[in-house]
């Protein structure tokens, strides 16, 4: 999400989804997750977490994240719900990356039209998160740049990955 608002702010038509059948949020521990259903609002979560435990919330930045989020969007989205088309997906991890290449893999593509997917692992933490928006709008930027971006991907992709000494995993599917 903070990359959708970074790239949101620069001007880009941005969308974000989760990838997985839940939202899962950090809990007390490791082995007690706070789950909630895609159609729970932002502001219900944040709600529910400030009932439960304001202080380790707060802590732990969660009650922050929500609170962000729920000024970008009211909830979160799943990926495998959504059918509109994309010219680039960025994905932050590289188990998200193998989701979202599987789902596309698995539809029936309407007109062929190409999708590039890309992955950038970033930490799940603020301050990572925020370094990983920037790196996400600079890689977005030099995209947006070419004239033919098909042709010219792998060449920008290595650039990048010269520049920033960050790997990406990169796919074309169709849509």
């Amino acid at each position: 999400m903070e990359a959708h608002q970074v790239l949101c702010k620069k001007g880009f038509n941005v969308r974000s989804f989760g990838s997985g059948s839940m939202v899962k949020l950090p809990g007390p521990s490791i082995d007690k997750p706070n789950i909630y259903d895609f159609n729970v609002s932002y502001e219900q979560m944040y709600n529910d977490l400030l009932k439960k435990d304001k202080s380790l919330y707060t802590q732990n930045g969660i009650l922050h994240m929500l609170d962000r989020n729920r000024r970008i969007k009211p909830k979160p989205e799943r990926f495998h719900n959504c059918y509109d088309k994309f010219d680039v997906v960025f994905c932050c991890e590289e188990r998200v990356y193998d989701q979202v290449v599987e789902e596309l893999a698995n539809r029936t593509p309407v007109d062929n039209t190409p999708v590039h997917v890309i992955n950038i692992d970033v930490q799940d933490n603020h301050e990572e998160a925020t370094i990983g928006a920037f790196l996400i709008y600079e890689l977005a930027l030099m995209m947006l740049q070419s004239e033919d971006l098909d042709n010219d991907i792998d060449e920008i992709l290595h650039e990048f990955e010269n520049k920033t000494e960050r790997t990406l995993l990169h796919t074309i599917a169709f849509q």
